[in-house]
């Protein structure tokens, strides 16, 4: 469904040589796998028969004990809906191979033998066997079916969309060039590596640091499988350690020296896959570089299932990581690179001052945050910040009072000017009745308040500092040539979402005293809102935003999987359901995504005039740099797929 694919690795508890145990083990996890709804199912190196057999696969009765064994295997699966990747000794071309072979429903769609063989210090695996590159034959015949072998195999699904399958076995991952690079460039999505890799002092962060970053190399789904504490302890010891990687992203990881069998599942995404690689223009460029390889490809046909759960973990926040000591490092990066662009901007505009609207909310809060380490950063006087509080129709005491007291704190030139006779002049003179509370109403305000930056900035040789956010851009939740303009928008790479998780970073770790904390949280904890309608009876806002155009956080999930991946809204809506079910209501969500498209398409003209501003993530709606739509698309497409949910 939505082109997801359920990939498992399986750890059997292993006995050396005992290919009737261990096949009796390997079948067993099978169904298992098969009852976990698993379509793709890869088993460690040499698990027929232990990879730890050494001078054993000399023996005839061993390796035809494993050909024995496979057919076994073939038979107890000719009903199994799964691709299955089983790995033995095979003998060849008067040589014999440490191959896998890959089964589907029965059928042995091909055996594709080593590559690159370990000969240095405790391995010895060029005594046994030799490298793919030995190989002579093209078909050879086993278990009664004549079959391709080779390391030049990709497994293709004929009715799975972008489902391809390529193999490299263990040590071939530690090649400076491992074969998976190029079954990637050849299509593979999904790189199976059957393993038995030993465990030494820390070699586990190290193979899991390969794992992860050839997953992310190739943009693929990688899912890794290694032997287990069953093998042979003459000399080396084993601890099953296996992990299923997506594109740089771990999901799952088996548990080390576990006594029992393991399986680890995952659904890996296979659209998400390929498009990332269309969008990666130099993910091809090797081949005209330096050429690929031929590959044949074998197909293969699965049935379309639908699971009850999804095996994949669906952030809520896709912008703010839940790891505490990620989340601190990408504050810090966010912030530097904030403050870093508006430094370089100040200095080569040879401005002498900083201008910024303060309302007391979180943006320009942390706008304000931002215009201070620049100034610090570049050895000038804060002073040379000025913070200018216009107080409307709509100001609160509380967000007023924190206006004030943020900056009078922070030591920055502090101004106040009243918007409230300038926009009754201008309801005025354009015969506006100031009781109605329509979108004029608001936009006069809004763009007094921006009028009165520029002519300030222009009378203090200033650089107007935009405060608006990466998801009021998405949304259009901004007045155009209002607050929509700026001179340098610090914050339109910043989504919602992060813009409060930065603001709490500085609050809890940006060595200020107490009361400019005191103030920090205070704004945190104030509801989102442009303040643009008079205050309700009690003083409180009366103008919430996120009653008006939805949670931000379901936005700026929306958004990520939107501008990010290109996915469709209804498989938008699906993960969406996952993320927030015990959050919001299918009827919430729906209401929500619809209203998203609606203003994501008919406010592009908006985005297609940004000031400048830094990039801080994968997502920026710049017209120069990461989005580039038309103003005048038509989105009759994704809002009739929205209607039909």
């Amino acid at each position: 469904m939505y082109d997801l694919i359920r990939v498992a690795a399986a750890v059997p508890n292993l006995a050396v040589a005992d290919t009737t145990y261990n096949t009796e083990e390997i079948i067993s996890l099978i169904k298992e796998a098969s009852a976990k709804g698993v379509k793709v199912l890869v088993f460690p190196e040499l698990c027929i028969s232990a990879y730890t057999c050494a001078d054993l696969f000399f023996q005839s009765p061993l390796l035809n004990a494993c050909v024995s064994s496979l057919a076994n295997i073939i038979d107890k699966t000719q009903t199994v809906d799964m691709v299955i990747a089983v790995s033995l000794p095979i003998a060849c071309d008067n040589q014999t191979f440490n191959c896998t072979v890959v089964l589907n429903k029965g059928k042995i769609l091909g055996i594709v033998p080593k590559t690159y063989l370990p000969n240095y210090n405790e391995f010895y695996e060029e005594r046994w066997f030799s490298s793919s590159a030995d190989l002579v034959s093209k078909e050879i015949t086993l278990c009664g079916q004549t079959v391709p072998i080779g390391n030049d195999l990709i497994f293709t699904s004929q009715n799975v969309p972008n489902l391809s399958i390529g193999i490299e076995i263990c040590e071939d991952l530690w090649a400076p060039i491992p074969p998976s690079s190029y079954l990637a460039m050849g299509g593979a999505t999904v790189i199976l590596n059957p393993s038995a890799s030993n465990e030494l002092a820390t070699k586990h962060e190290y193979r899991r640091s390969l794992v992860s970053h050839q997953s992310a190399n190739t943009i693929s789904a990688y899912i890794y499988a290694s032997a287990s504490v069953g093998e042979s302890t003459q000399d080396l010891v084993f601890s099953g350690h296996s992990m299923i990687c997506e594109n740089g992203s771990l999901f799952k990881e088996s548990k080390r020296f576990s006594k029992e069998r393991q399986l680890i599942v995952a659904d890996v995404d296979l659209e998400q896959l390929a498009n990332d690689r269309k969008k990666n223009t130099t993910f091809m460029a090797h081949k005209k570089a330096f050429g690929l390889p031929y590959f044949r490809t074998i197909y293969f046909e699965i049935e379309k299932t639908i699971n009850d759960t999804l095996e994949r973990n669906i952030i809520r926040k896709p912008f703010v990581p839940k790891d505490d000591h990620k989340l601190n490092e990408r504050c810090s990066d966010i912030f530097n690179i904030q403050l870093s662009g508006l430094a370089k901007r100040f200095v080569h505009t040879h401005a002498k001052s900083l201008v910024i609207g303060i309302s007391g909310g979180l943006d320009s809060t942390l706008a304000l945050l931002v215009a201070a380490k620049a100034c610090d950063y570049i050895g000038v006087s804060r002073k040379s910040i000025i913070g200018v509080t216009m107080p409307g129709f709509g100001t609160t005491d509380r967000t007023y009072n924190n206006a004030v007291n943020l900056m009078n704190a922070l030591g920055i030139t502090t101004k106040e000017i009243s918007i409230k006779a300038a926009s009754l002049q201008h309801f005025k003179d354009i015969d506006h009745n100031v009781n109605i509370h329509n979108v004029t109403y608001e936009n006069t305000q809004a763009r007094e308040r921006t009028q009165i930056l520029m002519d300030l900035a222009n009378k203090e040789n200033g650089l107007v500092v935009g405060t608006g956010d990466l998801s009021e851009l998405a949304l259009g939740w901004a007045t155009y040539n209002g607050d929509h303009m700026s001179m340098y928008g610090v914050n339109s790479g910043v989504p919602k979402t992060l813009v409060r998780v930065l603001v709490n970073y500085v609050a809890i770790s940006g060595n200020l005293d107490e009361a400019s904390k005191t103030i920090l949280l205070d704004i945190l904890d104030t509801p989102v809102s442009p303040e643009l309608l008079p205050p309700d009876k009690n003083g409180e806002i009366n103008q919430k935003t996120e009653d008006i155009v939805g949670p931000y956080e379901l936005h700026d999930f929306f958004l990520y999987y939107i501008v990010r991946f290109g996915f469709s809204p209804g498989k938008i809506m699906y993960f969406a359901e996952n993320a927030f079910a015990d959050v919001y209501s299918k009827e919430i969500i729906l209401k929500w995504l619809k209203n998203f498209y609606r203003r994501f398409f008919n406010q592009q003209f908006k985005r297609s005039c940004l000031p400048d501003g830094p990039k801080v993530g994968t997502i920026n709606l710049s017209p120069r740099g990461d989005w580039r739509m038309p103003s005048d698309a038509i989105g009759k497409i994704w809002i009739d797929e929205v209607e039909k949910l």
